[in-house]
């Protein structure tokens, strides 16, 4: 059940009432008595929280996703062949 906030347009008075999406909306303002009671527009809270993370890479689309593992790929097999040749220069200048 929603909580719906609530202003009367007679004595300013505002407040949160938890009621169902089926309840009518309420008229009369518990402060003052007269029927101007308004039910405000909120932001609500369509914010869903889902799974072991929450990141904003969890919602991508897969061509994204295969780009991206495509790209992890190639790189860390350009970076594992230039650490080798880095070592090995490295070795035989102190050998030689």
């Amino acid at each position: 059940m929603p909580t719906y906030d609530y202003a009367c347009k007679a004595c300013g008075h505002e407040f949160e009432l938890f009621q169902s999406i089926n309840d009518p909306v309420k008229r009369k303002c518990p402060e003052c008595g007269k029927n101007q009671l308004q039910r405000l527009i909120g932001a609500g809270a369509a914010v869903v929280f889902s799974g072991s993370g929450f990141y904003q890479t969890d919602y991508r689309s897969e061509s994204y996703k295969k780009a991206a593992q495509a790209e992890k790929k190639s790189s860390e097999s350009g970076n594992g062949s230039s650490k080798s040749s880095g070592e090995k220069s490295s070795s035989s200048t102190k050998g030689g």
